[in-house]
């Protein structure tokens, strides 16, 4: 295959007949909150009873309501787009297949291959916080049985754990079997756990909330600051930063696309609904915790279990264990529900092995795929120290929340079928009166022309980025810097909103477009830029791999490939057709 025949390849997009949208071989049996309850799952974690006193007491104190409110807020803006893509096109893959729709097929395939490692290291690391936690509760009897009966795998530090964490690996073991058994069981168990977190969240909050005072939050302590803001706006801002990534993990629930009952109303429903419930559920805990005790005597690990001792409420304390192990397993769940069902989708299109896509016929889950990556989970979590690669978690996630507002984006100013007719497009894409060098950009095909100017804005939102990074924020070349990042990402967004959207019919639509996107996209490009740069060095490992793959298998065994290859055939075998039958007719005009 030649260069200039490859790049058709890389680029092209999913195609597919909207009276088709909603076929599947899963099982379509999952209600709103069946599926909502995923998404809370999956962000409600441990972290609620953990996040809320290190962030209170090292970044933000008190205002840490402002910071989670502020985070709920900013993961609001790329949920938007995931609402529009769940009612746009419901399919198993969420961002994967969002990518594949949205910008085309390679982008697609590196966010579904930097998702299912998301996934599987998050998986992993969180059956090892259970079973280290449960251990803890035990007085570390259980690795040190281990120890005496199995022996050290390492001195620890390093690749490798210290000894084998067989409670993880049986863990993994019994979610998989729960997950395999059917969506419906396995939700049902889910939404079970997620009630019984929600339950001890009230109870923790309303407990504390006995022992409020509300001097921690008013006046200024001895050293003149401010007891509600003692880091300051700068702290507050910082401590929102670092609360985004509680909300991680609503994006699990459109992997349920092909399993929802009426998809089109129930991902954008279930997005919002999640979300409400553990913004909610952050900024509530959080005000207890800092009403309960001020914010410089919260303990960072153990903020909820220590408050409760110093006050003698022994009881509270308990109940807080239990609901971080509850919270671990529904996160653990979810995580298990979401990494087959991504594994299935690009398998589906035949970008990885096909035999991954297989759907057991009794319980209409992919059994292969839930066989093969619980194996892998269950051996990561056994043998490997997962702390160095806990970070690249971060990465897979903003880079699909990135993409997915980038594709709403392009998709909304392409022009759409008038009432499903195909040969009869609306004004989408269609250049406003207003816009400068009108004549100039009508020339340009707007299928090249807006992702041109989306691939502008995410390069002037890195740019502006990196020179903030760099510190060059108060020097002479740190001002021309951020000038000609302005100037490109005002210019892009310009011409961008200079087009017309289209009109296409959706249960749900991303308002106030282009605004909104473009602020999820520039969050999130800021995050990534802020990333670790020996996480960027091992996620390049990881999607070389992918590639290798990629280009071997996927690329000749596209779905959408030999659907374009049958089609270019077809035409091509009815030219020659005519031809040969104007040839015939011009001979026998000859006779």
């Amino acid at each position: 295959m030649q260069v200039r025949n490859l790049l058709p390849c890389l680029l092209r997009k999913k195609t597919y007949e909207a009276s088709s949208a909603l076929d599947s071989e899963l099982k379509r049996c999952l209600s709103v909150i069946d599926v909502m309850f995923l998404a809370v799952g999956q962000m409600i974690g441990a972290g609620i009873y953990v996040l809320a006193g290190s962030v209170t007491h090292t970044q933000t104190g008190p205002s840490i309501i402002i910071s989670f409110a502020l985070a709920g807020f900013a993961a609001l803006m790329s949920a938007f787009s995931y609402a529009e893509f769940g009612a746009r096109y419901p399919r198993a893959g969420s961002a994967y297949s969002y990518a594949y729709v949205g910008i085309g097929e390679i982008w697609a395939f590196i966010i579904g291959w930097t998702v299912i490692l998301e996934y599987m290291i998050g998986n992993a690391a969180v059956a090892r916080s259970w079973s280290g936690y449960l251990d803890s509760i035990v007085h570390h009897s259980i690795s040190n049985f281990t120890l005496r009966t199995l022996g050290q795998l390492s001195s620890g530090g390093g690749f490798f754990s210290r000894y084998p964490d067989v409670i993880s690996f049986l863990l993994i073991i019994v979610v998989a079997i729960i997950v395999a058994a059917g969506s419906k069981e396995s939700a049902v168990v889910n939404t079970t756990f997620v009630f019984v977190n929600l339950a001890i969240i009230l109870f923790v909050t309303v407990y504390g909330l006995v022992y409020a005072d509300f001097s921690n939050w008013i006046g200024t302590d001895e050293q003149g600051r401010s007891r509600f803001f003692p880091f300051g706006i700068s702290g507050t801002l910082s401590g929102a930063a670092t609360c985004f990534f509680s909300f991680v993990g609503f994006e699990c629930l459109s992997t349920a696309g092909e399993e929802a009952k009426n998809p089109k109303r129930t991902i954008p429903i279930a997005t919002f609904g999640s979300l409400t419930i553990v913004i909610s559920a952050y900024v509530f805990i959080s005000s207890s915790l800092t009403l309960m005790s001020p914010w410089s005597e919260i303990d960072p690990i153990a903020p909820f279990a220590v408050a409760f001792e110093n006050k003698g409420a022994v009881v509270a304390k308990y109940v807080v264990t239990i609901g971080a192990l509850a919270a671990m397993f529904n996160n653990l769940m979810t995580g298990a529900f979401a990494l087959p069902r991504t594994v299935y989708a690009v398998a589906d299109d035949g970008l990885i092995f096909s035999c991954l896509a297989t759907v057991n016929k009794f319980t209409k889950v992919p059994l292969n795929a839930i066989i093969v990556f619980t194996f892998l989970n269950a051996t990561l979590a056994l043998v490997f120290d997962l702390e160095a690669l806990v970070e690249f978690l971060s990465i897979g996630t903003l880079l699909a929340y990135s993409v997915v507002s980038a594709s709403v984006l392009i998709l909304r100013y392409q022009p759409a079928p008038v009432n499903g007719a195909e040969d009869k497009l609306d004004e989408g894409g269609r250049i406003k009166e207003w816009l400068p060098m009108r004549k100039y950009w009508e020339r340009i095909s707007v299928r090249k022309s807006i992702p041109l100017a989306v691939i502008a804005l995410v390069f002037g939102y890195f740019w502006l980025a990196f020179t903030l990074r760099l510190g060059l924020l108060f020097t002479v070349p740190g001002y021309v810097s951020i000038a000609l990042s302005l100037i490109l990402i005002i210019s892009s967004l310009t011409f961008i909103a200079g087009h017309k959207q289209n009109s296409q019919d959706l249960s749900f639509r991303v308002p106030l477009v282009p605004l909104i996107p473009a602020l999820g996209l520039l969050i999130n490009c800021f995050m990534m830029a802020y990333l670790a740069y020996l996480t960027w060095a091992r996620f390049f490992i990881w999607m070389a791999v992918g590639f290798i793959i990629y280009f071997l298998y996927g690329v000749w065994n596209s779905k959408e490939g030999k659907k374009r290859r049958v089609i270019t055939e077809s035409s091509v075998s009815t030219i020659a057709k005519q031809d040969n039958e104007n040839v015939e007719l011009s001979n026998d005009l000859k006779l």
